[in-house]
């Protein structure tokens, strides 16, 4: 089989041109196809298979047992095997003149499959051996015959077709086979859609896109050498500008905004205020933005990386939400002029022409990922992008399977059950369809949108941290891709506060796995991919966008350590003055008692045997019984319940695994005062939100990762009942290492108080009686 290989290869090598030979060589791939056209004028096509074709050898290479080579590797090896004697140009161009036109005749009127098989034999000279007829992948369906392919119950295994094979139709959104409209000319390759050469040398997209790093500069984005300075804008509060190189500085806010003036897409300044009024009327006042979405694009456009802690689903969320949809899909739609422009320009091209000047895409398609922790978030997300990309004359644009995702991604009032009260925070997070498992592809062209569209041929992606891991897998898989991650350029990660609660591991497997070199070709044309793309340099320009509710150790590393975005970052730090120990109703006595530990890592097993040793010998008395244990990592919790069992202590426990029975028991039990301790898990406050009666002492095993919940629960001890208020206690367990989260529960400067002390010991009283 490998003799029959070689001599395929050595045959399909056999039949380039010395020209093509020599450009094989130099850039380690073929010569583009169409130009073999001999002088014929046709449109530059890069057309898909069908569905009745055979898949390529790419698609086969994921059937082989071999490790997985990166497609240049692959491209390069086939230099070993060309010939070093080459026949004379003359008589090459012939022979392709002679085949070009045998192909004419007796193919006839199936140019677009002529150019599909041209293309796939291409393919396979650049990539390596044609695969045997065995081991060929059956053809994909598309995604209207398998309607539940995008379905968290469904297996993720038989996903992969659907959502990583071009489809039926896929002509359609092709940027490829799409050109300018002919009344708009070749204006419309600005990326504004039509703007003066002046204005779109200014285009920040243009400017961020365009500029070439050196080596060193690159050097000092990899040595983490910043340059930080504070400055205070007047909706934001204090910003950190950081950047490694020095010519990007600080940047002022504007004070009134110009819609013309902020190098939006033409369409993007009709729609954007319609869009925008709909749902913030009363935070507007006759201007496009509120003075937080002035602020917050004004950082976004500028492709700076952004962290921004403040952002709550009852206050902000919608404003925040609604801006960074812009500031994507300006961003797709630039890009996508930018390409169906060249493309334009190419078809019209005179041969010989250099092809540099078009270099306008990465490798792969997807250039926008929004990560949001729910279907109802994802929902809120598409009808945005829909209605900014309708004109503001009220004409629908033509949306494909719009009520396929409505249907899986929507929620039935009814299904809420009914009399359940919770706190208002709770209610707008856990709006509508709260699954967390899911992923959508979404392909964007100048009048019409695609839903559920191939990651490859798709220009943004939405999907949960969940969505995310079921597809990329673990080492060792089989069935796992991740290609689609290349070439993303702008990341946004909204509610990212809430994946603590959910899996903080996805999210840290999401971000190892950006702009990695991709394994297949995927169709890319690589004369008109950016030259940052080739050289492994798209991380450094990738812009991070991340918003939550609260400041966050683990957060704040994925900020540091994992964004290389070379214009540098801002950080929102706005430190809490009051705390939520203000919001405390009860009259309580709080003693928060500081435990030392070596490093972050210790603190785990210092604050464990602090617990056992000093803290609950205190409250094994039976006059110490209806004691609360607030615990809010799920390890600790693990590593608690053990040894209360180990010593058969009278307790009982609730985590968010619990069943309903078992929460009502333990509930039940710990009211009656049969069980003198309750262990509870944060994140089972968290998604429960259930009011515990009888608590009489309390104890915070760590501090809470939310501040609010922390007077929740305090407040809860005003059900113990009437009398016994003056029994209450609360004990919190803090070390250094919980700057943060001390800051937010006692406000910033008891908090450095408390830290600076030589006193282990604080105390404080709420709701004391005048």
């Amino acid at each position: 089989m490998g003799k029959r290989r070689a001599k395929q290869q050595q045959q399909l090598i056999s039949s380039l041109s010395k020209k093509q030979k020599k450009h094989l060589k130099d850039f380690g791939e073929e010569h583009p196809f169409y130009d073999r056209d001999s002088g014929k004028d046709k449109p530059t096509q890069i057309c898909e298979l069908s569905e009745n074709s055979e898949p390529s050898s790419s698609e086969s290479d994921v059937e082989s047992d071999s490790e997985p080579v990166s497609v240049y590797h692959k491209l390069l090896a086939t230099l070993k095997t060309a010939p070093d004697s080459d026949n004379d140009d003359d008589d090459d161009e012939e022979e392709e003149e002679e085949e070009e036109s045998e192909r004419d005749d007796t193919e006839g009127g199936n140019d677009e499959i002529v150019d599909e098989a041209e293309t796939d034999d291409e393919e396979n000279d650049n990539i390596g051996p044609v695969p045997e007829s065995g081991n060929e992948a059956p053809p994909q369906k598309s995604s209207q015959e398998e309607p539940g392919g995008l379905n968290a119950s469904t297996d993720p295994k038989t996903e992969v077709g659907e959502e990583f094979t071009d489809m039926k139709h896929e002509a359609e959104f092709s940027l490829e086979t799409n050109f300018i409209e002919e009344e708009r000319g070749h204006a419309s390759a600005d990326p504004e859609g039509g703007h003066s050469s002046v204005q779109v040398v200014k285009d920040p997209f243009k400017c961020h896109l365009d500029e070439e790093l050196e080596e060193k500069e690159i050097d000092k984005i990899l040595a983490r050498t910043k340059m930080t300075s504070q400055v205070k804008w007047p909706a934001l509060g204090q910003l950190f500008f950081s950047s490694t190189l020095e010519k990007y500085g600080t940047i002022k806010p504007e004070k009134e905004v110009d819609l013309k003036q902020l190098h939006l897409h033409k369409p993007l300044v009709s729609t954007w205020p319609k869009v925008n009024s709909l749902s913030m009327q009363t935070k507007l006042k006759d201007q496009p933005f509120t003075p937080l979405q002035r602020e917050l694009f004004c950082i976004m456009n500028s492709y700076r990386d952004l962290f921004y802690p403040e952002r709550t689903a009852l206050r902000n969320g919608e404003e925040i939400r609604h801006v960074y949809c812009l500031h994507a899909l300006n961003h797709v739609l630039k890009a996508n002029a930018q390409v169906l422009g060249n493309n334009a320009k190419r078809r019209d091209q005179k041969p010989g022409i250099d092809d540099d000047a078009f270099r306008d895409q990465g490798l792969t398609r997807p250039k926008v990922l929004i990560v949001v922790p729910f279907r109802e978030s994802a929902l809120r997300v598409v009808h945005i992008l829909i209605g900014l990309l309708e004109s503001a004359s009220q004409k629908k644009i033509d949306v494909s399977n719009k009520k396929r995702f409505k249907g899986e991604f929507g929620s039935d009032p009814e299904e809420k059950p009914p009399n359940l009260k919770r706190p208002e925070d709770y209610e707008a997070v856990f709006a509508g369809n709260i699954d967390d498992h899911f992923r959508i592809g979404v392909a964007v062209l100048q009048k019409g949108m695609r839903l559920y569209a191939p990651f490859y041929s798709s220009d943004i992606i939405i999907a949960s941290p969940l969505g995310l891991r079921t597809v990329i897998g673990a080492e060792g898989e089989k069935n796992r891709d991740f290609d689609f991650l290349s070439s993303v350029e702008i990341l946004i990660i909204d509610e990212v506060d809430i994946y603590l609660m959910q899996n903080w591991e996805h999210v840290l497997h999401l971000f190892s796995h950006l702009n990695l070199l991709p394994l297949e070709s995927h169709g890319v044309d690589f004369s008109r991919v950016r030259m940052f793309s080739l050289n492994n340099q798209t991380k450094y320009y990738r812009q991070t966008l991340l918003f939550g509710a609260l400041q966050d150790p683990q957060i704040n590393s994925i900020f540091n350590k994992h964004c290389y975005n070379y214009r540098g970052q801002v950080a929102v730090r706005n430190a809490p003055l009051t705390g939520s120990i203000s919001h405390v109703v009860v009259q309580l006595p709080h003693v928060f008692r500081k435990l030392e530990a070596e490093n972050s890592v210790s603190v785990i097993d210092a604050r464990f045997h602090f617990f056992i040793d000093k803290v609950l010998p205190e409250y094994r008395d039976a006059i110490m019984s209806h004691t609360l244990i607030y615990v809010p990592s799920y390890f600790d919790y693990v590593r608690l319940r053990n040894y209360f069992k180990k010593e058969e202590l009278n307790f009982t426990h609730v985590c968010e695994y619990t069943s309903k029975s078992g929460i009502s028991r333990a509930r039940h039990f710990f009211l009656k005062g049969n069980k003198q301790f309750l262990i509870l898990t944060e994140r089972f406050h968290f998604y429960k939100r259930y009011s515990i009666r009888g608590i009489r002492n309390l104890i915070f095993y760590e501090l809470p990762t939310y501040p609010h919940f922390y007077s929740e629960v305090c407040n809860m001890m005003k059900l113990a009942g009437s009398g016994e208020e003056s029994t209450l206690t609360c004990t919190v367990l803090y070390s250094k290492y919980n700057a943060q989260r001390l800051a937010a529960v006692v406000g910033v400067e008891r908090a450095a108080q408390m830290l600076q002390s030589s006193k282990n010991v604080h105390l404080f009283v709420t709701g004391e009686t005048e």
